[in-house]
């Protein structure tokens, strides 16, 4: 009992799964957690990444003239599997991409999940050995596959699958085809599909895709007034802080405290925590807030998780609970935007953005307070 009650003094979003493939698992992989549940928005992307997402974009015409709908989510949330974005490498202003990123040998030992041996073709130009084949770069292709896709993006006449702007260009001819329609759901999956084959991989792409292009779009406030226009425009003013662990209140953003279950600290961290975020939005209409997630359940009418979330409004708190219809269990909350989307500071590692409601598991309902 009393590991639950620490767990929930402060909020952090449950681990969820990252559905990575066998061609593309990482050697040099350090992520503690993964999956859609750790949001998106271009906060969390490197700059330069960004950069070179939105000009594989605008260049695409010129290599697939047929293709529609190329965007740069589409290749955001192909990266943000494949390697989260290079994070923790060197990109340099040109784009390259050092130290290198080198998938599993796939020699059919089981390592990341090959099973299949797959022979040499570059002499270990791009993978670095000549004893067999291993992904590539941030988007994670074959040396094989890069001989037909592999253009220069950068104006360094070498077309390099270790450079964020060749290797962009390079994903997004590929995801094209012959000239696909993206705007299409179904000729997007299709893509997505061909560039691994897994169902659960494909779903995790798109829930990215999802999540960076509401980032790029931005909410739509127009139809809200008073109070609630006044929360949601709070949190969202706090898009791209850091998480931090026990980190936020009425005041603003503050330093958090150690440890989150995970063992993160966010005693360095100047951020929020999921309920630090909401005693913040709440406190610019004159409403305090209880500190921790589950007792914030007692405060407004409450909705139960028996009505879905299709019963939440702008400005309802949403919550999620290890075990739902019991309070006392809840370990994060959220603020309700619209659409099914909510405003969220989920986990240490991440910055406050928006996200699906059902991006998260165990959904307990909602609270309404205005």
């Amino acid at each position: 009992m009393l590991a639950l009650l620490m767990f929930a003094a402060v909020c952090c979003a449950a681990p969820a799964g990252n559905a990575i493939s066998a061609y593309v698992a990482l050697d040099t992989r350090a992520q503690e957690d993964g999956g859609i549940a750790e949001g998106g928005s271009a906060a969390d992307i490197p700059p330069r990444m960004l950069t070179a997402y939105k000009k594989a974009a605008q260049q695409i015409r010129k290599y697939v003239p047929k293709c529609r709908g190329m965007r740069w989510p589409v290749l955001a949330g192909i990266a943000k599997v494949e390697s989260n974005h290079a994070i923790g490498r060197n990109i340099a202003d040109n784009g390259d991409i050092r130290p290198k990123i080198y998938g599993v040998l796939l020699n059919g030992s089981g390592a990341g999940g090959n099973t299949t041996a797959v022979p040499d073709t570059d002499g270990g130009k791009w993978d670095g050995t000549g004893n067999g084949e291993r992904a590539v770069g941030p988007f994670q292709v074959l040396p094989s596959t890069w001989q037909s896709i592999g253009k220069d993006a950068n104006g360094d006449r070498t077309a390099d699958p270790h450079n964020a702007d060749d290797a962009a260009l390079g994903a997004a001819i590929y995801l094209c085809g012959g000239g696909r329609n993206l705007t299409q759901r179904t000729q997007l999956k299709a893509a997505i599909l061909q560039y691994n084959h897994s169902s659960t991989y494909v779903a995790n792409v798109l829930g990215w895709i999802d999540q960076y292009t509401s980032g790029a779009s931005g909410p739509d406030l127009k139809n809200l007034s008073g109070k609630t226009r006044t929360v949601i425009e709070a949190a969202l003013s706090q898009r791209g802080m850091p998480y931090s662990w026990g980190g936020g209140s009425a005041g603003g953003r503050s330093y958090g405290i150690c440890c989150s279950p995970g063992g993160k600290s966010g005693a360095s961290i100047k951020g929020f925590d999921c309920s630090g975020l909401t005693q913040y939005a709440y406190a610019k209409v004159g409403i305090s807030l209880p500190r921790l997630a589950a007792d914030q359940a007692g405060v407004g009418q409450r909705i139960p998780a028996s009505r879905g979330p299709s019963a939440l409004k702008p400005g309802d708190l949403v919550f999620y609970a290890t075990a739902p219809g019991h309070d006392a269990t809840i370990y994060h909350v959220g603020i309700y935007l619209s659409g099914g989307q909510m405003i969220n500071a989920a986990r240490p590692g991440t910055v406050v953005r928006l996200d699906a409601v059902n991006a998260m598991s165990a959904y307990a309902g909602g609270a309404r307070l205005l």
